[in-house]
């Protein structure tokens, strides 16, 4: 169960699709961190983009939603919860004595299939306690009627499980679920600001372990020939419980989507994918980061476009060439820098030359931009003081963001840390310069920066995809040089 199979081909898989599915990602710039395809329990083929590895963990975001499903599954099959429990009544000390009907109301089963009464997520980053602002924000319709997708549903489960369980929600689900298919012992999750973990968006596991999950409930609740799910439940779980077709969807589960083609999936921010089709015995899996990309939401119509239609329900002839093709691009993979040139005429004369700026969005008061061969420095003075960040020119340099007042493990908590990131830039044209930061941490996001200079001034504009980070970088600024290139 879950080892290599000998070849795509093998599991009906033309390597030739697999290595089309790649071409299309790269050709369209989809910034992915591996893929996983799975088919008949065995892992068919798989790859990650520099410096992402199968060991290496990622955040899950959304995906972490649907283990949260699972660890209720789990409660409800051992008697611990039950559907229809309202779930005011576990947290006495956070629900107001003037409760309204229609949260006092709410049950597991309306915040598992994001039914809840309020119109969107009831928390903010700055609340002390994300739980209690559920009990206390005015809905605006009754609970198990109409689908809103509300992260503050999932937090509150969590919370709900974790009271029960008396531990997170992972350790809890390792003895029963989670151990027994051989998923990482350091699998963790970012906790929320009153400490508990953050279900909704915080799990931070591997690529392989976010397959391993969703194959169980592919398999309806078995790993090989041991159950390690309730099969009820997961039927439950993975088909349409509530509609949201309006929407564009194909229907919701308990807290997982349904899919054309019969499937369902885990969901997470930035295309974090495991895609299931019961009926083809395929899973398909993915890490990424595409927040703000054009390509953002490309990676399933990639996927059908390019493996979907050639799956074969018996095993395929072998295909060494193409096999021996796969292998080379997948041993290749890694992350794209921005396009463009590696040398423009401005680049000597901008080099080492400092720029004072204007008053500005990003509180940037001066700047400098240093080049030596594939590789650049940019120097910067703002708010925190004087940052630096390397980045290569015409590739992709792996560093440290220089920002140090975001959040590390629990939100709202500042450690005062360095993200890690990778940066690259690239000339457009003889005087302007694009930039593009990854960051690649517990946090994943996207800065994207253009340097444009004309004579003696320089103009700067920034944009940021990120969740509750990088608000420093967004917004334009313009200034002048204040001494002669060194």
């Amino acid at each position: 169960m879950f080892t290599l199979a000998p070849s795509p081909e093998s599991q009906g898989i033309p390597s030739r699709a697999v290595l089309s599915f790649l071409k299309r990602v790269d050709s369209e710039r989809i910034c992915m961190h591996g893929f996983l395809l799975a088919r008949h329990n065995r892992i068919a083929a798989e790859g990650y983009w520099a410096p992402w590895t199968a060991e290496r963990k990622h955040r899950m975001y959304s995906v972490s939603k649907s283990f949260v499903a699972l660890a209720v599954g789990l409660m409800i099959d051992e008697g611990l919860l039950a559907l229809d429990d309202r779930v005011a009544d576990t947290f006495p000390e956070k629900v107001p004595e003037d409760l309204h009907p229609w949260l006092s109301a709410s049950t597991v089963r309306d915040l598992l299939t994001m039914s809840t009464p309020h119109t969107r997520t009831s928390y903010t980053r700055d609340d002390p306690d994300w739980v209690w602002t559920f009990f206390n924000r005015t809905p605006s319709h009754p609970p198990g009627t109409v689908f809103s997708y509300d992260t503050a549903a999932t937090v509150v489960l969590t919370a709900l499980v974790e009271r029960l369980a008396g531990m997170p929600f992972l350790d809890y689900m390792r003895p029963r679920f989670l151990d027994r298919i051989g998923f990482s012992a350091d699998a963790w999750c970012i906790r929320t600001p009153e400490g508990v973990s953050w279900g909704g968006s915080g799990v931070i596991c591997t690529l392989r372990d976010l397959a391993r999950v969703a194959l169980s409930c592919l398999n309806d609740g078995l790993w090989a020939n041991e159950r390690v799910l309730p099969e009820s439940y997961v039927l439950a779980a993975t088909a349409r419980q509530i509609d949201n077709t309006i929407r564009g969807n194909c229907g919701y589960g308990y807290q997982i989507w349904r899919e054309e083609e019969n499937g369902f999936s885990f969901r997470g921010m930035g295309s974090q994918y495991a895609i299931c089709f019961p009926d083809q015995a395929f899973l398909f899996a993915c890490i990424a980061d595409t927040q703000g990309a054009p390509a953002g939401s490309a990676i399933p119509t990639v996927m059908r476009e390019e493996l979907l239609p050639h799956l074969s329900g018996s095993p395929l002839p072998e295909d060494p060439d193409a096999q021996a093709e796969l292998s080379d691009r997948t041993g290749r993979l890694e992350v794209l820098p921005v396009p463009g040139r590696r040398d423009a005429t401005a680049a000597s004369d901008v080099h080492g030359t400092w720029y004072v700026l204007e008053d500005n969005p990003m509180g940037i008061t001066r700047m400098r931009l240093s080049f030596e061969g594939d590789q650049g420095v940019w120097e910067y003075t703002n708010g925190q003081g004087d940052n630096v960040l390397r980045f290569g020119v015409g590739r992709v340099r792996s560093g440290r963001f220089p920002q140090r007042n975001y959040f590390g493990e629990q939100i709202g908590v500042v450690p005062g840390i360095e993200y890690e990131c990778m940066a690259s830039a690239a000339w457009i044209d003889d005087r302007t310069l694009n930039m593009e930061i990854l960051i690649t941490d517990i946090y994943l996001g996207r800065l994207m920066i253009s340097f444009a200079f004309k004579g003696e001034e320089i103009g700067v504009f920034m944009t940021k995809q990120a969740e509750w980070f990088l608000d420093e970088y967004n917004g334009f600024a313009g200034g002048r040089r204040i001494q002669e290139a060194v």
